[in-house]
Formats: structure tokens, C-alpha cells, sequence
């Protein structure tokens, strides 16, 4: 069974190359929407996600705001839900290190247009979930065997 650290590992290497959450702000009538995440390390924050000033997440943040993001793989083998902090955080160095061609596509003005805007997500703590519903899983009950008992070890809650 996968350790809550190797839970984490798994996480971060999937969001780094799946890159879209569901994130919304909590106690507020933004809910979750999809949006790309961009890292920059192998297994720390910050998430960042370029949208523009004029939506309803830009417009929604009081400073640093509580925010909940969620994130599915790919190969939907792992499942998390993220707790953390959200803000407004236009730093030009962070913009160019960032910025790429699918970003570009967005906004005409390039990284001087007036409705760019860069959001930090800092992460505190996430669930982390293993797929299982799996075709193993299901072997193991035609074999009499409970899939139940295995699969509790198969989540972690963890300090991001």
C-alpha cells in the first residue's frame, strides 16, 4: 500500500502533467470552475492559474481568501481535494517564468493586457484518493476477497 508521502509524490506528479482543477472560494457564491494549474516544483506550491480580472473568482477575492480545488488524473487513478488559500498575485517575474503559447491564446494585449490577472493558490493540506473501483479490485471480489479493506490505505491526508 502507498504511503501518504507517496500518496503526495503521486499527486504532485499528476497535477504537473494533467494541470486542470476544479477550484472555487469557500463561503462564497463562486463555485468551483475549471481552470488550468500551473507548478513550478515537484512537490510544493504555489498553484498558479492565469484567468482574466473580470470573472467571478477574481472578483470574489476579499485579500487572501479560503479556497477549496479539486483534481481528478487523467486516468482517473487519483483523486484529491486541496484546501488552501487563494489571491490576487500579478508579479511580473512569476508572469514571464509562467507564460506560454496556450496562455498567450487568451489575452491579445500578451502579459501587458489590462485584463491578465495571475492567481496564487498555497496549499495547506489535501485528501488524496487511489482509484478503487479498479479492474484488480474486482477480481479480488469474484475471489471472495473484500476490496474494503485494502482500499482504506489507498487515502491520505497530507501537509502541502
Amino acid at each position: 500500500m502507498p504511503t501518504p508521502a507517496e500518496l503526495k509524490t503521486k499527486f504532485w506528479a499528476s497535477l504537473k502533467s494533467d494541470m486542470t482543477m476544479m477550484i472555487g472560494l469557500d463561503n462564497s457564491k463562486v463555485i468551483p470552475r475549471p481552470m488550468t494549474a500551473q507548478t513550478e516544483t515537484d512537490g510544493n506550491g504555489p498553484i498558479w492559474f492565469f484567468t482574466a480580472k473580470d470573472t467571478e473568482l477574481v472578483q470574489g477575492l476579499t485579500g487572501s481568501s479560503k479556497a477549496t480545488a479539486t483534481f481528478t488524473s487523467k486516468g482517473h487513478d487519483l483523486f484529491a481535494t486541496v484546501q488552501g488559500n487563494l489571491w490576487l498575485d500579478n508579479d511580473r517575474a512569476t508572469i514571464d517564468r509562467l507564460w506560454n503559447r496556450f496562455v498567450a491564446a487568451w489575452f491579445e494585449g500578451g502579459k501587458d493586457d489590462p485584463k491578465l490577472a495571475l492567481l496564487r493558490f498555497d496549499p495547506r493540506e489535501a485528501e488524496i484518493w487511489l482509484d478503487g473501483s479498479s479492474i484488480m479490485a474486482g477480481m479480488k471480489m469474484l475471489l471472495g476477497f473484500e476490496p474494503k479493506d485494502e482500499y482504506k490505505d489507498n487515502v491520505a491526508k497530507v501537509e502541502l
